[in-house]
């Protein structure tokens, strides 16, 4: 197998079960932030995720569904480096695809 064939491996099969796993864990993350900031904060359950954690999910493929999860349940809205860092993710993660599409990796 040569490395064009290794890249096309990728892009086919392990990227989309990529994709869609770390797309689920940033709604269960963004959720779970979400009714964590409701709970006491005197309470042994409040422990809050961190924002650089989120950013890090948004950032390894989770951005369009941690910002549809976020827009929907009202979380992290007035927070500029979530409404303007994942769009910016989002930007950045596009311009890779098409890249990838024009060299024809995937």
């Amino acid at each position: 197998m040569n490395f064009t064939q290794f890249i096309f491996a990728v892009c086919r099969l392990i990227l989309p079960l990529w994709l869609v796993f770390v797309n689920v864990f940033a709604v269960y993350q963004t959720v779970r932030d979400k009714s964590l900031s409701r709970a006491a904060k005197d309470s042994p359950q409040y422990w809050r995720i961190p924002e650089a954690q989120l950013l890090l999910i948004a950032a390894l493929g989770g951005s369009v569904s941690m910002y549809a999860t976020m827009k929907l349940i009202h979380h992290k809205t007035r927070h500029p480096q979530f409404m303007i860092g994942i769009p910016a993710i989002m930007m950045v993660q596009a311009a890779w695809a098409g890249l990838l599409l024009w060299l024809r990796y995937c």
